[in-house]
């Protein structure tokens, strides 16, 4: 585990109306997410206490709150990485996708108040948090039909506005938050679609599992996808899990997609196999490596993270040659009936650009993840305060830029 900015038995708790704070151990973090309340608030991969062994160049606290968090009577739960700013003693606080917390309580200051004093505490001059509600959501059956030059997802209306997610939305302005990137007008986001000022994506890609069928699940897919399955079957295109092993072939195969599909995620060999082992050590099977084999050679591989009931295509990559097999349509079709059989309740398919212009590069993304039948989902996208004076706003400031630079 990542060393703790502060040990656990040192950190004095934070209390507001009852609720108490402090760091807590990983193990009672993970209790915490096993069991029936931490699973209805639905903690994702990043927020899992073997992040903290994925992040370098980060320290970590897991922190929890609630009645009597020594006891492991919880409320929530939140992994914060913090990265000094070069030069003080001073720390950036980051809650990826979270904190693992109760959205719909309409006094979030029981909770989040607590927070940000132990975090100004511990030394932080800002923090930046990603809240779980949703935002609005549109069917991939609404968004084909209305591609077209210039589109963009704003400008279709949504099947649907979450209230909480507004709702949420509002009581953060009402305290000071600022929405990374802002309210307006958005860029594509770049391959993940993730957008300016947000680390991870704010718009997703989400395929419901839950009370569907396998049968279901095949006639969600459009007639392009099934057509593909199809014509991967009939070419011979195996699929199974790998492992550690292949990793470098995935990682070869991810160079090659970057470069053909111009995006770069920047991330070393070592990094995913650094997540792969610190996601398996957390749970066997955590984190799976799956495989797309033609004629015995590797053309697709794709990475699976599963989290309680939720489970995440994170990255994937195929080689330039042979794509007419339509590997990458064998391995998500596996993955999705893998995620249905393991209980999944959504398949996250992770980021997708905002464009709805088929003259844009990164429109392919949303067209293949479009044909799965599920909806492309906005979430609240991450938020940031300073905390503290005016010194702690000017180091803040001072931290975006070097940030940038970098």
């Amino acid at each position: 585990m990542s060393a703790l900015l502060v040990p656990p038995s040192r950190v004095p708790q934070a209390r507001n109306r009852g609720v108490a704070l402090r760091t807590i151990t990983a193990e009672t973090y993970r209790a915490f997410l096993a069991s029936p309340d931490g699973t209805a608030l639905g903690a994702g991969f990043l927020q899992c206490p073997s992040w903290a062994d994925v992040k370098e160049g980060w320290r970590a606290q897991l922190l929890g709150w609630g009645p009597d968090p020594e006891a492991g009577a919880l409320s929530g739960v939140a992994l914060v990485l913090l990265r000094q700013f070069p030069g003080t003693r001073k720390y950036f606080a980051y809650l990826p996708e979270g904190p693992v917390a109760d959205w719909n309580d309409p006094d979030i200051d029981g909770w989040l108040g607590p927070l940000l004093e132990h975090l100004r505490r511990a030394g932080a001059f800002a923090v930046r948090i990603g809240p779980s509600p949703a935002y609005r959501r549109w069917d991939a059956a609404l968004l084909k039909p209305l591609s077209g030059p210039g589109r963009r997802l704003g400008d279709v209306l949504a099947s649907e506005v979450d209230p909480l997610g507004t709702a949420v939305a509002e009581r953060l302005r009402a305290r000071g938050w600022r929405r990374c990137g802002g309210d307006g007008p958005r860029g594509d986001g770049g391959a993940n679609g993730g957008g300016d000022g947000d680390a991870q994506p704010r718009h997703v890609f989400h395929v419901p599992l839950a009370g569907r069928t396998t049968e279901d699940l095949w006639s969600g897919l459009n007639q392009e996808w099934r057509r593909n399955v199809r014509r991967a079957q009939k070419e011979g295109v195996e699929v199974a899990v790998g492992g550690a092993a292949q990793l470098p072939e995935f990682y070869r195969l991810l160079g090659i997609t970057e470069r053909r599909d111009g995006f770069r995620l920047g991330r070393s060999l070592a990094y995913y196999e650094r997540q792969y082992a610190a996601l398996n050590a957390e749970e066997p099977g955590r984190m799976k490596l799956y495989l797309a084999r033609h004629r015995g050679e590797i053309l697709a591989a794709h990475t699976m993270i599963t989290v309680g009931r939720r489970a995440w295509y994170q990255t994937g990559a195929s080689a330039d040659h042979r794509r007419e097999v339509r590997p990458s349509n064998a391995l998500q079709w596996r993955m999705l009936q893998d995620a249905h059989a393991h209980g999944a309740d959504v398949y996250d398919m992770r980021g997708v650009p905002s464009t709805l212009d088929p003259e844009e590069r990164t429109y392919g993304l949303l067209r293949w993840k479009l044909g799965t039948g599920g909806q492309v989902v906005e979430t609240l996208g991450e938020w940031e305060r300073a905390l503290g004076g005016s010194a702690n706003h000017a180091l803040h400031r001072a931290f975006q830029a070097y940030l940038n630079r970098r």
